[in-house]
């Protein structure tokens, strides 16, 4: 089966979304489809031996919808390129022209519901004498005025509405503008009728009550509202074009020895590139010459550029601030880090959210039920109002109620309720550093009680890191030890050789709490050794020196109780001791030291009344030790993978809604098993696959955020279906006069195709206000 995500043209409403949906999974070789009305997107599954897009697209062409199908193949382009074979910016550029053919139409049509308001509210006001009664002239002129700008109205400016109605006679398939289509030209020829047969009709109902304003006002502000919903849609998918905009255009390439700008589509993997202060890298790979600060913050999130030295990652989009440097690309195209966040955002925003499914029943169902409700309401007026009031006026109430039904009627509310929300909130999420795999998992998170959290590499750096320097000799100072040391750990090939090595070369104070200092120059070693699970030994200046554990010390029959080695061990801390023949000169502290943020964002995760358990294969007296440090309430060790799994059952069949976060493939089970999967962005790709929700950068901060995203997600899709649902469980009464006998409440069509208009505006519009959310 081939799965592919397709952009559809001609969508117009929810119910839109349910008619595609219902045709192509009759297709032969269809599996599956599913259909969004927020992105107008279709995730299609599909045997390509039975059938292929252009077939799915001509089954639907007949309804007024196609499919935008790419014609390039994606996997040697640019992120840019990428997004353009999924259809975005060629469905962009035909939303743009779409946009801007409805605000010629909107333009037009606007002085003409301005003057069909203004003589129908002199009508009304002449009727309480407010205003003296239009005279004669002025009557019979805007008496022939108003079919000519009903006319236009109707058939330029609501042909999609005609167009509809056409497709519902011929096909059977109603939506959103088969209603309006239905309600305006039946006011419309009900008038027309009227006006050319005024003498015959005279005596049967009231010739005097047309509606030409009905048409004109209400396909003036449907129009108008669906004006400013396509133009609010388009800006609540504005994370997509922001994150191409990110993508560099070219590359510097050395090629035979010579510096050449290529297209960025143009790199191949191994190409050398070089990168300029100020540039942006256009793509992924590994510094071979140089090094700089990078700025990326776009990516990441993070604000601080990261210092990048030879043998360091870069990825695509992000800026070099000072320094110029060579990297070897090893990542081109859609394989890029870029590609992948803008297609992570992409399927995400195009998914759909469990919450939305009651949403999709109704809407699928929705304007059958409306036409019967329409003609129920006219035939309820003709049969029960004809005797109180007369076959004329009860008529005409009977039309006002069955023009207003189906024109208050709203799909569109529904169908916006949960998509826009989420390409919202998922946008935002990926701006801040935060990857939601799909709608489902962002549902998911609001609900989480308990985050299972593994130590290394989510709380911790995730690396051996020098975090303790004891002198014991007074003529050997601090510098000297560190020199010693890192002299002879240089010549070792093990983690925590690395941890003290980097110390003594990181200018920055990169790799420890000690802040910033100056270079250690390191000194030549001779007669180097490594001895077998105790540590090394070398001759530095003529001197023989020994690095290792407590057994090295042992074997050299020194001293060492007094060194008090166990509190550190109790804290999950390595010692490597330096020593010579003769006495023990000091020792150093290697441990994973816990990230600056682990702290706070554990702090703000029991201010959101969430639990924190921490699994780690530590002994139990280490873990508890560091927990104790940022707060976690709850502590595993000497944990297997197979036991994060275990644990994350066990949890669930109490009735847990767990997180869990990890970097590791190791971590990859219990990542799936978990409700909510969450990867650090600088762990394994077998890690971040398992995961609904990467965190760029690998910073547990943006867990708290990811979170608090969640909830305001979720409280928003809410507000919009509440808001969504009220709207038509009242307007649709309202509308078809059930109110009329009580409190004498008939809902113009004019009114009802203003709250129409609004209904889908104001739910865009709550969505927006998501954007400007703290997290």
């Amino acid at each position: 089966m081939k799965k592919e995500t397709y952009k559809i043209k001609g969508m117009h409403c929810a119910s839109c979304a349910a008619i595609i949906e219902k045709d192509i999974k009759k297709i032969d070789g269809v599996d599956s489809v599913e259909v969004n009305y927020g992105t107008e997107m279709a995730k299609i599954s599909f045997n390509e031996s039975k059938t292929n897009p252009e077939a799915l697209s001509k089954k639907i062409e007949p309804l007024g919808y196609s499919l935008i199908i790419p014609t390039a193949e994606s996997m040697n382009m640019s992120a840019d390129e990428h997004a353009a074979h999924l259809g975005f910016n060629q469905s962009k550029a035909e939303k743009l022209a779409e946009i801007k053919d409805m605000k010629i139409k909107v333009i037009s049509a606007i002085p003409l519901a301005i003057i069909s308001a203004l003589i129908l509210g002199w009508d009304i006001l002449a009727q309480y004498n407010m205003v003296p009664a239009m005279s004669y002239v002025i009557k019979e002129f805007f008496h022939h005025l108003l079919p000519l700008m009903a006319t236009y109205i109707l058939f330029v400016v609501g042909k999609p509405y005609l167009l509809g109605f056409y497709r519902f006679l011929r096909y059977g398939k109603a939506n959103m503008d088969t209603l309006i289509g239905i309600g305006t030209l039946t006011a419309y020829l009900y008038s027309f009728a009227v006006a050319a047969f005024e003498e015959p009709l005279r005596q049967f109902i009231n010739v005097d009550a047309t509606y030409y304003d009905v048409t004109i006002i209400v396909i003036t502000f449907i129009a108008l509202g669906k004006y400013l919903e396509a133009k609010s849609k388009l800006k609540t998918g504005d994370a997509i074009e922001k994150l191409l905009n990110l993508q560099a255009k070219t590359a510097l390439v050395i090629q035979n020895g010579k510096e050449m700008e290529i297209p960025v589509n143009e790199v191949k993997h191994g190409d050398l590139i070089i990168v300029k202060p100020g540039a942006k890298i256009p793509v992924d790979g590994v510094i071979t010459e140089g090094g700089s600060f990078i700025d990326e913050s776009m990516v990441t999130g993070e604000p601080m550029p990261a210092q990048k030295k030879v043998g360091d990652n870069v990825v695509a989009a992000t800026i070099n601030t000072t320094g110029s440097f060579t990297f070897k690309a090893t990542k081109v195209g859609s394989e890029t880090l870029l590609a992948h966040i803008i297609k992570m955002v992409e399927e995400a925003q195009g998914s759909k959210a469990p919450i939305q499914a009651l949403a999709d029943k109704i809407s699928s169902i929705f304007v059958p039920i409306v036409l019967i409700v329409s003609f129920i309401a006219l035939g309820a007026w003709l049969l029960f109002g004809t005797g109180p009031l007369g076959f004329s006026q009860a008529l005409s109430y009977g039309l006002v109620s069955f023009v207003g039904v189906l024109v208050i009627a709203c799909p569109c509310a529904l169908g916006l309720a949960t998509p826009t929300a989420i390409i919202v909130g998922v946008g935002k999420g990926a701006r801040e550093g935060i990857l939601i795999k799909d709608a489902a998992t962002l549902e998911k998170l609001h609900k989480v009680d308990t985050v299972i959290v593994d130590k290394t590499g989510t709380i911790t750096i995730g690396k051996p890191t020098l975090v303790d320097l004891v002198s014991l000799s007074i003529n050997t100072k601090n510098e000297e030890i560190i020199s010693i040391l890192a002299s002879l750990e240089k010549k070792s090939e093990h983690p925590i050789a690395h941890a003290i090595v980097n110390y003594a070369q990181d200018p920055e104070g990169k790799g420890t709490s000690s802040g910033a200092r100056k270079n250690i120059p390191l000194k030549n070693v001779f007669n180097f050794e490594s001895i077998q699970g105790k540590g090394i030994k070398g001759t530095i200046d003529g001197k023989e020196y020994f690095a290792g554990n407590a057994k090295l010390i042992e074997d050299l029959k020194l001293p060492f109780d007094n060194l008090k080695l166990e509190q550190y061990t109790a804290q999950g801390k390595t010692p490597i001791i330096l020593a010579t023949k003769e006495k023990v000169l000091g020792f150093v502290m290697v441990a994973d030291e816990i990230k600056t943020e682990s702290k706070q964002a554990v702090l703000d995760l029991h201010k959101l009344g969430i639990k924190i358990i921490m699994l780690t294969g530590d002994d139990k007296k280490a873990a508890k030790y560091m927990a104790s440090l940022v707060g976690i309430d709850d502590i595993v060790a000497h944990v297997l993978p197979a036991d994060k799994l275990l644990k994350i059952k066990e949890l669930q069949e109490k009735g847990h809604i767990v997180a869990m976060a990890g970097d590791g493939v190791n971590d990859a089970p219990a990542l799936a098993q978990a409700d909510v999967g969450i990867a650090m962005g600088t762990g394994t790709d077998v890690a971040i696959e398992s995961a609904g929700i990467t965190l760029l950068g690998g910073d547990i901060s943006k867990l708290v955020k990811a979170i608090k995203l969640s909830k305001i997600t979720m409280r928003g899709i809410k507000q919009n279906l509440f808001w969504a649902f009220i709207y038509n469980i009242v307007g649709i009464p309202l509308a078809a006069g059930l109110f009329y006998p009580i409190f004498g409440w008939l809902l113009s069509p004019v009114f009802a195709g203003f709250a129409m208009a609004m209904s889908s505006v104001s739910v865009v519009g709550n969505s927006l206000r998501i954007k400007s959310k703290k997290l």
